[in-house]
């Protein structure tokens, strides 16, 4: 049976650094913002056992402490966080009608997209369980890349991310050896020139991950398979690294908000407005260049500032 339809000032739909961020700024505005955590509550941060590089925490912190911390901010100013995930919109109007868990319709003045992006995996239950484990698999070099100082890492993938986190880790690292499913690489040539000029980078063509091997803690090697020879054997590595694309969280709102062609939301330059008035965008759901938790919450702020701006031309 569905419940009645709350009519509310902000909606806020994710709950990662743009979400949360987005809600400060709306809570401590007075927009009584509401904010529903998404099938991850905290995002993709979650899943990161330590983050080194937030602003503000000298000795580190861990990803779901610091997704905590936000969301208790959040609350602080008045935030109403609830669970649930929004599972249809329509945005055809000048109030904007979004669905919780296909039974609760919530019409709202504004609504802040913070759903993300999902990093895309193999799918190998051993690269699952070290991911799981925080022991050794990251999709993201930028993020992690600083723990594998001096030591000797994998990476797979075969676009310009995969390039550009390789030439990343081998700034850092003794050693990267890059695994590329095909037999040519799917980057610019001038990505894939700076990766094969790159003496501590060792690229594997036509190469396919077995296995993610390690001591149940830690990842120890990758197992790999020669697919013109047939030959598997092992690299030695204490990291391995996905670098094989995102896919963002935004296909409910692919009928009313303009994609890119993978599935990126479009937002104007220099603000967090989308194609339809009161709909504003934050974090990886638009970015698909820096993919921080800092940035994120940089563009949740702005989208909270731009919504408040909205309500407010409305009077």
């Amino acid at each position: 049976m569905m419940s009645a339809i709350e009519k509310i000032k902000c909606l806020i739909i994710g709950s990662g650094p743009a979400g949360y961020t987005a809600a400060i700024y709306a809570a401590r505005a007075n927009m009584n913002p509401v904010l529903y955590q998404g099938t991850q509550p905290g995002g993709q941060l979650t899943t990161t056992n330590e983050v080194e590089n937030w602003p503000g925490n000298p000795e580190g912190i861990t990803g779901p402490e610091m997704m905590i911390n936000i969301m208790e901010q959040a609350k602080r100013f008045g935030t109403d966080v609830r669970d649930g995930w929004a599972t249809k919109v329509d945005f055809s109007g000048s109030i904007h009608k979004v669905w919780i868990n296909d039974t609760k319709e919530i019409h709202a003045e504004t609504v802040i997209i913070s759903t993300g992006a999902s990093a895309k995996y193999l799918g190998l239950p051993s690269e699952q369980h070290y991911l799981q484990m925080g022991g050794g698999v990251s999709a993201c070099a930028v993020c992690d890349g600083f723990f594998y100082r001096n030591q000797e890492v994998v990476i797979v993938g075969a676009g310009d991310s995969a390039c550009e986190e390789a030439h990343y880790l081998s700034k850092l690292c003794k050693k990267v050896t890059m695994l590329v499913r095909s037999e040519k690489f799917r980057a610019s040539k001038i990505m894939e020139a700076r990766v094969r000029k790159t003496e501590n980078i060792t690229i594997l063509m036509n190469h396919d991950t077995v296995e993610v091997l390690g001591d149940g803690q830690v990842v120890t090697a990758v197992k790999a398979k020669n697919k013109t020879t047939g030959e598997v054997f092992d690299i030695p590595a204490t990291g391995f690294f996905v670098a094989i694309g995102h896919q963002p969280n935004t296909a409910i709102f692919a009928d009313y908000l303009n994609l890119d062609e993978t599935g990126y939301i479009i937002n104007e330059p220099g603000t967090s407005k989308t194609n339809v008035e009161g709909v504003f965008v934050g974090g990886d759901a638009a970015d698909h260049v820096y993919r921080q938790a800092i940035t994120a919450a940089g563009t949740g702020c702005m989208a909270a500032l731009d919504a408040e701006r909205y309500l407010a031309s409305l009077e």
